[in-house]
């Protein structure tokens, strides 16, 4: 256990951020299942609208931190293009 109150105080401060970063990933997680099931049931617009939120969302995780940056993008380019091919599927 840390003895300089610095050292106590980065403790706290570590265990802040950690929860903060926990429930981004939690909220990042929840969109992206929200957004898949919409998709599996072909509500097409509303994916689409959604798409849009989960990648601010991710956008915004990854430059404060919590996401790699790539990381972000891969998640991003791959809901896209799940998007993308039921667009092509689907009969419209």
């Amino acid at each position: 256990m840390p003895i300089k109150h610095a050292a106590l105080k980065q403790i706290r401060k570590d265990v802040a951020r950690a929860h903060r970063n926990q429930s981004v990933r939690s909220e990042l997680r929840t969109l992206t299942k929200r957004f898949l099931s919409l998709v599996s049931t072909q509500k097409l617009n509303e994916a689409g609208q959604l798409m849009h939120a989960v990648a601010k969302k991710l956008d915004r995780a990854a430059s404060s931190n919590v996401i790699h940056r790539n990381t972000a993008a891969r998640t991003k380019s791959r809901l896209m293009r799940r998007l993308s091919r039921t667009n092509r599927v689907s009969p419209a």
